[in-house]
């Protein structure tokens, strides 16, 4: 039995048992170990931008060719749980020559929301270029070598992420309106992303950082609810009965793979640019969710109540506020060419609700008891969405048990 308080610092033997009980994904584990490894290295302490500026400095000197200058280093909002400073490189690029470039550097804090890979999103973006809209990748910093955490190093993309003066969608990308113009431009562009994600050819790539499941396996659906139970027992504040009839329940009844896809994780508005001008989609962010499992993951979690909004003439509820639910399945599968099914999307409903729980009632719990991120405050008003989710996952576990 694993006490509360030893999950401040895991012990040795706390972490295999884990380990065993709940494998997942090779990339998952190590990013595991590492958070649990680094716990007892004390709380969070900001980073000025001189002292990332200097670690950036290390890199460059190490990867750059020739003589290169950075300027107009400063912070930017946004993307919750990561730590991200914009600036302008003046280099001799390569093919290019002589170039000014802006770029934003993405790092974790000493301990975050989600325990996720720089290199896994790092590989998804360079995966996807030429597919969709997605910044230019440029250096990877994936073990800390020359920065606190973990990095990467990416292209700057113009863009908004709302139209601007919205008083709706506070937080970024949870009920934002974008008024029937945008929307009309959007929406078309939302779907055609989703499907390109889901359809792009598994079997012509190859991976460093995703493990690919076995077709008619359950191994996606297990590496994901294993990872979410994993981090519940290591971060978790407080016993909850009704998370352990969920796992029971997810453990019991994982649908079997019909097509491999590459799920994005984070597939929803809040984690694209537009140009509010013209209405085009310039960059899809966020990847760091990202895995190779089913498509339904991503359905199921795109169409979350928290993402969208009622509209308020029509009285439709729409998906992240651009497509009405009434018809978001049908303009998917007439766009991408596949089926959704009604079960499936039901087990990934209720896994969502799992992983949601686990992170804001268990994860931030812990991160904010040990002082590990800089957005402690945040990360505590979200535990207010724990009440409404929870709600949702026992009425989703009523209708099936």
């Amino acid at each position: 039995m694993i006490s509360l308080t030893e999950r401040d610092v895991p012990s040795p033997v706390m972490v295999e048992d884990l380990r065993r009980r709940f494998p997942t994904e090779r990339e998952t584990d190590q990013l595991l170990l590492r958070k649990v490894a680094r716990r007892d290295s004390g709380p969070y302490r900001r980073h000025t931008l001189a002292e990332l500026s200097a670690c950036l400095h290390d890199l460059l000197r190490d990867h750059v060719e020739g003589p290169f200058e950075i300027q107009n280093e400063r912070w930017f909002t946004g993307g919750v749980s990561k730590i991200q400073m914009g600036f302008v490189l003046r280099w001799d690029a390569p093919g290019r020559g002589p170039s000014e470039d802006r770029m934003v550097l993405r790092m974790e804090p000493s301990e975050s929301l989600n325990a996720t890979s720089r290199a896994r999103e790092f590989e998804l973006l360079r995966l996807f270029a030429g597919v969709l809209p997605v910044p230019a990748t440029y250096w990877i910093d994936a073990d800390a070598r020359w920065f606190p955490e973990p990095a990467l190093i990416y292209a700057f993309a113009d863009g908004v992420a709302k139209p601007a003066g919205a008083t709706t969608g506070q937080v970024t990308g949870l009920g934002t309106v974008f008024g029937p113009r945008l929307r009309a431009l959007l929406a078309p562009q939302f779907m055609d992303a989703l499907a390109r994600v889901h359809t792009f050819d598994t079997s012509a790539a190859s991976f460093t950082t995703l493990d690919v499941p076995a077709l008619g396996s359950t191994d996606s659906a297990l590496w994901q609810l294993n990872r979410a139970r994993r981090v519940w027992e290591e971060d978790r504040g407080e016993d909850v009965p009704l998370m352990e009839v969920a796992a029971n329940w997810l453990e019991r009844n994982p649908p079997p793979l019909d097509r491999v896809s590459v799920v994005h994780g984070d597939f929803r508005s809040g984690n694209f640019l537009f140009d509010e001008a013209s209405g085009q989609i310039t960059a899809w962010l966020d990847w760091e969710r990202g895995h190779l499992g089913d498509r339904h993951r991503d359905l199921a979690w795109t169409t979350q109540l928290t993402f969208g909004h009622f509209d308020s003439s029509a009285g439709d509820y729409l998906v992240c506020g651009l497509v009405p639910l009434r018809e978001f399945y049908t303009r998917y599968s007439e766009v991408s060419g596949l089926s959704v099914d009604p079960d499936r999307l039901r087990y990934y409903r209720i896994l969502n609700c799992y992983q949601i729980i686990v992170a804001l009632l268990g994860t931030a719990y812990r991160v904010i008891r040990l002082g590990k991120s800089h957005q402690g405050l945040l990360l505590a008003r979200l535990k207010g969405e724990v009440a409404p989710i929870a709600a949702d996952l026992r009425q989703m576990l009523t209708e099936v048990i």
